[in-house]
């Protein structure tokens, strides 16, 4: 089991464990894994949390869990959760056969077992779930499934399981975010039968149909055929007219026959190796063969041509499909035959591990009599995009040859004005910027803010005399410091372990180097709940905080708590009775200590304890400190005011340019040179 898996069974944060395995001299040893993502023995494990009194309640679902894991090795574990899942239909479909199994003896279980399941195993792809060899353990984990079953229900413990398998495979398979689905499905028609995802995954958008009351029966096929068959059982156990078959959708289409309401899909993207040479002739290329380096334009085929006539398709695309030269001719077939609807760009970050923003793509087959549509709409979304999303397209649904314009937003484009060299479908390329130029309100607003910045500069500065200082005062090693107790010394925890990342609800913010550079405090609002693990380190104020990389000598003082030290930085906490935090932050800030720091090309690498500071009495440093943090106000508004400033500059410029705005009085003569007259 990971540290991960030891937190849930123990109840904890991941950084829990973490720390009893510094604090514990005790803490049972790594049998497994690696340095970053180690793995412990889960009898060890248990016996010490049980020793050491972390262990209260028995945690059933994660003892099943680790129970199921025993009973074979990694590579087989695919297998035995899909003979669980049957097992669970079976469940389902006689209840009674449950109750019987504390009565009945190992023996009996083993024997029984594969004529009680077979029915239910015969939908999952793959061939029967069952292991080559039923082993002796497998009684009481069918008894322990039995019994979760029933209290919680099959569907709720088969989604346990499988949510504990794709924790150990994270990296590899990918789960359409639930926001995604919901703007899917809040796009689609809303009376929907029959739905198919060809590249179903783990089922995100048939299981999402299902809660919306799809009638008709849903259709998945994946390429994996462990997630097919995790992907069937968590469909069968909600609806028993569910269909998942594995297989490569392109090459081998499971539903050649199939033709549905809505076809969903996130296809793999930029597959070189997507079958064009042996797919060449075929009939799904209805707007075009797709060129190799076009993976994505044939699974839009493939959609369109699994869809009834005037059914819908909608595809999460990279914008590189809307833009590549290989792809125009088929994009521009899609226009012409009104097949594509709408192209909306989700926001940076909508779909996680994502580097770019992706499009989805809203398409429909045309039916017969349809009358030929001139307009396109093109959405660019921002955070709260599924409401956006669905907003712009019901107003487009209603009119859809009205002209749409909302600048900066969304635009209904003409079809024609697409049909060009490139045929673009960036919805960047086609909706027009907000005006430049504000309201001469705004323009008043900001002009006051940006002189109020100017006029409060001077007095920050402080007020300056040559002669002996506080710099001449005996130079202290930070170190030494920690050693006379005046100031403590915390670093930024490391990056967490692949098994152990994770979004914790309540989790507080976190400090970054970054933060510190800029003068940001990423704080929670007042009365905020925050869940704090036991070795992260609280940012509390008055604490000073240093990237250890900088391009120049950097410190602050931190002005509230709320958030965590993160990577990257050290943390020093001074007695505040004997050293004062603004004048140790002035100090370390000062170019005095940068001869200590090691120089990496274009910055230094920070040797905190190294530093060296000036120790005059208190009374001293605090008059001192009172003149650097008026200099660090100063600097940060003045930093303020240029941005401000600049931004200012902009807008009059852009009115000025535009004739929104127009200058008052005359024009202000030259004074240096010969005018053009002269």
């Amino acid at each position: 089991m990971t540290a991960a898996d030891i937190a849930r069974l123990a109840g904890v944060g991941r950084a829990a464990v973490s720390n009893w395995r510094k604090r514990y001299d005790d803490f049972p040893r790594p049998v497994g894994g690696t340095a970053t993502s180690p793995s412990f023995s889960l009898i060890e494990v248990r016996r010490w949390l049980r020793d050491q009194g972390k262990l209260d309640e028995p945690a059933v679902d994660e003892d099943l869990w680790h129970e199921l894991r025993r009973t074979t090795d990694e590579a087989a574990l695919p297998e035995i959760l899909g003979y669980a899942g049957a097992f669970l239909l079976r469940l389902v479909r006689d209840p009674a056969y449950g109750e019987s199994l504390a009565g009945a003896s190992d023996a009996d279980i083993l024997r029984n077992l594969p004529s009680v399941v077979d029915e239910a195993a015969a939908i999952l792809p793959g061939g029967r779930p069952f292991p080559a060899v039923l082993r002796r353990r497998f009684p009481p984990l069918l008894r322990g499934l039995a019994s979760l079953a029933a209290e919680r229900g099959a569907v709720e413990t088969f989604e346990f399981l499988r949510e504990r398998y794709l924790d150990l495979h994270r990296r590899r398979i990918y789960v359409t975010p639930s926001e995604v689905v919901r703007l899917v499905l809040d796009l689609a028609s809303p009376d929907l039968t029959t739905v198919l995802d060809p590249a179903c995954g783990t089922g995100g958008y048939l299981l999402g149909a299902l809660e919306r009351g799809a009638s008709g029966p849903v259709f998945g096929q994946d390429a994996d055929e462990t997630i097919a068959r995790l992907t069937a059982v968590r469909l069968a156990l909600r609806a028993p007219g569910a269909v998942v078959r594995a297989g490569d959708s392109l090459r081998h289409d499971a539903f050649p026959d199939v033709l549905a309401d809505l076809v969903v899909a996130t296809p793999p993207f930029n597959d070189r190796n997507w079958g064009y040479d042996e797919l060449t002739a075929d009939a799904r290329w209805e707007y075009g063969l797709p060129p190799r380096t076009e993976s994505e334009l044939a699974w839009v085929q493939h959609a369109l041509a699994h869809c009834v006539p005037g059914g819908q398709a909608m595809l999460l695309m990279p914008p590189a499909a809307a833009n590549r030269r290989a792809g125009r001719r088929i994009r521009a077939q899609l226009l012409r035959r009104g097949a594509l609807r709408a192209v909306f760009t989700l926001p940076l970050g909508a779909v996680p591990n994502m580097a770019v923003p992706l499009n989805l793509w809203v398409l429909r087959r045309p039916a017969t009599g349809d009358r030929q549509p001139s307009r396109v709409l093109m959405v660019e979304t921002s955070e709260d995009y599924v409401a956006q999303a669905v907003t712009i397209w019901r107003r487009f649904e209603a009119e859809p040859e009205e002209e749409l314009d909302e600048p900066g937003r969304a635009r209904a484009v003409r079809i024609i004005d697409l049909l060009d060299e490139e045929v673009d479908l960036t919805p960047s390329r086609h909706i027009g910027r907000p005006a430049a130029a504000p309201a001469i309100e705004r323009v008043t607003d900001e002009r006051v803010g940006v002189l109020g910045l100017l006029s409060a500069l001077p007095e920050l500065l402080p007020e300056v005399e040559g002669g002996e200082g506080a710099a001449d005062a005996p130079l202290v090693p930070v170190a030494e410091l920690v050693r006379m107790g005046l100031v403590t010394v915390h670093y930024g925890p490391g990056a967490p372990s692949a098994d152990e990342e994770a979004t914790t609800a309540g989790a507080p913010p976190i400090l970054t180097a970054d933060d510190v550079v800029q003068g940001r405090w990423p704080f929670l609002p007042p009365g905020s709940e925050i869940v704090l693990d036991e070795d992260l380190i609280p940012v509390l104020a008055g604490d000073v905080v240093v990237p250890t990389i900088v391009r120049r000598p950097e410190a602050r003082v931190v002005p509230e708590p709320g958030a965590v030290l993160g990577r990257h930085l050290f943390l020093l906490r001074p007695d505040p009775e004997r050293l004062d935090a603004h004048f140790l932050a002035g100090v370390l800030r000062g170019s005095l200590n940068l001869r200590h720091y090691s120089m990496m090309s274009s910055s230094y690498r920070v040797d905190i304890r190294r530093a060296e500071v000036p120790l005059p009495p208190i009374g001293e440093q605090r008059r001192y400190g009172s003149a650097f943090r008026g200099l660090e106000e100063f600097e940060t508004k003045l930093r303020l005011a240029a941005t401000l400033g600049g931004d200012l500059a902009r807008l009059l410029g852009d009115g000025l340019a535009d004739g929104s705005l127009r200058p008052i009085g005359p024009a202000r003569a030259r004074t240096r040179g010969k005018g053009c007259g002269a």
